[in-house]
This record gives structure tokens, sequence and C-alpha cells, in this order.
């Protein structure tokens, strides 16, 4: 077997603070209370800083400072506006290596994903939305679209500076100006984020960014001075933003969980297919909302789907993120792991049947194996339930109308993959499939030009594209 002699990226190119504080109007300033949390390397469990947790007070004034920032920035000319969002873009590819860096380190994904997937798309965000700033009134909606006010966006752990971009470039294209709040275990990109607004010179308060958890969050939510709440996150943590945010004048967008059914036919090309099916589950340790974590092939060539899965997965790499060479990464906590376990081991006890290749695993760090599970009913916990991990439930079908029906068969509808050769039955399933985004012989694969976003329990909203830009309008 080809043997790989390690490529690890270097780290000297990153300079972490020993501690953080807090980002409001345009200056770093101290928590007003007493709690610090240490961010760590979910690889190593090495402390990589400590970062101070905002209060209700530090929330109150980063809106207080996003709201008097309002006033002059969505004065601007959309023209003006997008110089400093362009400015933003080219400095996030000037500084992309240490940002690739920084994320793999906070984040446990392997270094290639966060260097060739993240950073070029965190950058594509911000150019396109810069080049809305000056035709909001050519998007369709109205001639004269205004802004909302002041964003409060929380993101999650899985994709921090993506899902920030995502979120912070069509609100300043709109006019909005923000307070975000990045995930407890990975805020150090958004922390840099910081350092970046101050390097474009974007006026004070027009970025603000308060690190905590979730009380953190409750408050900037739940804040009177918050026109606009987004949120990416769980399903059950977007329940309860949608009930407090119920009754008031507050814009909502969700985007939650996902079981999203991948669905090879016979037809398709096999190969393809594998390399799909790879990528759509075990990308970024399966730490992805729209994660093809069921996949739904035909009876009639089941067995040769997955005898070459298993031969695939066999040749993934498992180990340090920082490695070049490395397929999979660490999973992102010792809680994220634990969930993960638990609901691996309910297959096991439902009566489904686990495969993992054989995959040394690293004596520190929070880790977890390809796992496909074979055998499973559309009952089973690992068949229903987002795991939000490497592990991959198959299931079998006969004909197009019965996939429909078992993908269509959960509370959720984020994505969806087809695989076949003919166009009339991609169009056909397409059509009939409740997902949100639905792809064609691919799968994860984004645009910043393209919408994002689901139906039933994975939110309502949509990210991305022209689409984007209504969340942050008052339209």
């Amino acid at each position: 077997m080809f043997e790989y002699a390690p490529a690890p990226e270097s780290r000297e190119i990153v300079d972490i603070k020993p501690s953080y504080g807090l980002f409001i109007g345009g200056e770093w300033v101290d928590s007003q209370g007493e709690d610090h949390h240490k961010t760590i390397n979910p690889a190593s469990e090495e402390v990589l800083a400590e970062v101070a947790w905002a209060t209700e007070a530090d929330v109150d004034r980063a809106v207080q400072a996003a709201r008097t920032a309002f006033t002059t920035w969505s004065a601007l000319p959309g023209s003006e506006r997008a110089k400093y969002i362009f400015r933003i873009a080219r400095i996030i590819q000037e500084r992309s290596r240490e940002l690739a860096v920084l994320e793999t380190l906070d984040n446990g994904k392997p270094i290639r994903e966060s260097r060739d997937v993240d950073l070029p798309l965190v950058a594509a965000h911000f150019f396109y939305y810069a080049g809305w700033a000056d035709k909001l009134g050519y998007a369709g909606f109205g001639s004269d679209p205004r802004p909302l006010g002041v964003a409060g966006q929380v993101i999650p752990w899985n994709f921090p500076l993506l899902m920030l971009a995502w979120k912070i470039a069509p609100a300043l294209a709109c006019g909005n100006t923000v307070v975000l709040k990045p995930a407890e275990t990975t805020p150090l990109t958004a922390l840099a984020f910081a350092e970046i607004c101050r390097q474009a010179d974007l006026p004070p308060g027009v970025v603000n960014i308060v690190t905590g958890a979730g009380e953190t969050g409750a408050a900037l939510v739940n804040h009177p001075g918050v026109d606009k709440v987004a949120f990416t996150g769980s399903t059950e943590v977007g329940r309860m933003i949608a009930r407090s945010v119920a009754g008031t004048r507050k814009k909502l967008t969700l985007e939650l969980g996902g079981k999203a059914a991948n669905i090879v036919f016979e037809d398709a090309a096999l190969d393809q297919a594998v390399e799909g099916i790879v990528n759509g589950i075990f990308f970024n340790q399966g730490h992805v909302c729209c994660a093809g974590s069921r996949l739904l092939v035909q009876e009639s060539v089941a067995d040769e789907v997955l005898d070459a899965l298993k031969r695939r997965l066999s040749t993934l790499r498992l180990g340090d993120p920082m490695d070049k060479n490395t397929d999979i990464g660490a999973i992102n906590s010792a809680a994220q792991l634990a969930k993960i376990r638990e609901l691996s081991e309910a297959g096991v006890t439902e009566g489904a049947e686990r495969w993992s290749p054989p995959c040394p695993i690293p004596d520190r760090g929070f880790w977890f194996p390809p796992t496909v599970f074979t055998g499973v009913a559309q009952s089973h916990r690992i068949a229903r339930e987002e795991i939000f991990g490497p592990v991959l439930s198959v299931l079998t079908f006969r004909t197009p109308a019965e996939a429909v029906e078992k993908a269509n068969n959960t509370p959720y509808g984020l994505s969806a993959g087809i695989w076949t050769e003919k166009g009339s039955r991609i169009l056909w399933m397409a059509d009939r499939l409740r997902a949100g985004v639905v792809w064609a012989n691919t799968f994860n694969r984004f645009d910043p030009t393209s919408p994002f976003g689901g139906f039933k329990e994975s939110g309502y909203g949509r990210e991305g594209g022209r689409h984007g830009l209504e969340a942050y309008l008052a339209v």
C-alpha cells in the first residue's frame, strides 16, 4: 500500500493571543462579567486561548454600538459600502493561509478543507455581495429597498468563518449593522475577522463580535434593539428562538438540522456516485447540516455500491488535521463525540449492522472512525435523528416512487442528492423531494450566487444568492 509521508502545515503563520476580549464599537473591550472559556484544539486537547464570555450588559453595549453606527452606515451610497466589503474580501484572500490554519486548529477539520473549500468560499461571498450593494433596486424587492437596522446573528461551530460570511456579507451590503455571536467552541476565526474589519477601516460599530455560550446568544436574540435575527444551528435551539421572537417586529431566518437522502439509481455512474457519497457524509467529519447521512441505493446495485464504498473508505486517512494528507479530522468537542457514540450504539442495539474500516485512533483528542450502517430500518434512530458525525445509514429502494417516499419520510427538509444518467428522472425526482436544495450527480456543492435553505424542521428563509438579500431588507 502506498505510504504518505507526513506533510504538516506550519502553525507559525498564526499568532494566537493568550486571551481575547469582546469586539464592540471597533475596539477590543473587557467583558463586564467574570466568565471566561478556554477554547481548545480538538485534535490534541491543547488549550489555544482564553475567551471572555459576554454578559447581557455586554450584549447591550454591542447592540447600542451597532445602532449608533447604523445611522451613518445605512446612509452611505451602496457603492461606498461596496468598497469596504470588497476590501474585506481582498484581505481575507491575502490572509487565507493564516485563517485556514486558525480554523483547523480551533475546529478540527482537515487543513486542506479549510484551505481549499472554506476560505475560497468565504472570500467569494464577500466579493459577491459587495457587487450587490449598489444594485439593490434591481434585486426584485422594489425600486428603493431599505435596510432593517441591527442584525443579531448566531453561528455554529462546523463552518465558523463560512457561516460568518454567509450572514455578515449580505447584511452589510443591504446597509444593516451586525452583532455576531460565534459558537463557544470555535470563536477564534470570528475574532480574527474583527481584526480584518479594523484593517479594512470599517466604520466602528458596523460589525461587533460578542463571544459566549447559550446565555449570550439568548441575550442577543431577545434584545429589543435587534431588528433581525439570523441563526444557524440545531432544530431544538431554533424552536426556542422562534418562540422568543414570535409576536415581535423582528425578522427571522433559521437554518437548522438535516437528514439528507443521497439517492443512487442503478443507471448512475457508480464510481462517481461513490465519491459523492463519501463527500456527502464524510466531508468535515459529517459536521454538515446538509450531509447525505441517509444513502438510498437501488436494490439491484446495492451490493456493488457497498463493496465500492467500503473499498473507498479503506483509503481514507484519519489523523492530524494539520497534515495535508488527512481526509478525516477530529470531532469538534467531547460533547459532540458523546452524541455520535450514543446514536451509533443505538443503531447496533436496534439491529443494524455496523462497519468501519481499519482505522488507528490517536491517543489524544476527539475522534470517531468513518462508519457505515446496513440493515437500517426507517424506524431506527440513526435513520431519523441528525447524528452530525461521520456515520452513514444505508437503505434500499426498488422504484423512483419508493425512493421519493423514503427520502421524504423525515421531519427535516434541507437537502438531497440524485445520482442517475437520466435528466428526466432528475427533474421528476427534484419536483417531488421536499428539500430546499437538490443536487444532481454531485453533493455538497456551494456557490455564493445560489440560495440555500430548508423546509419543515430544517428552518425557513434563504441564504446566498439574490434570495439572501431579502432577509436583510424591509420588503
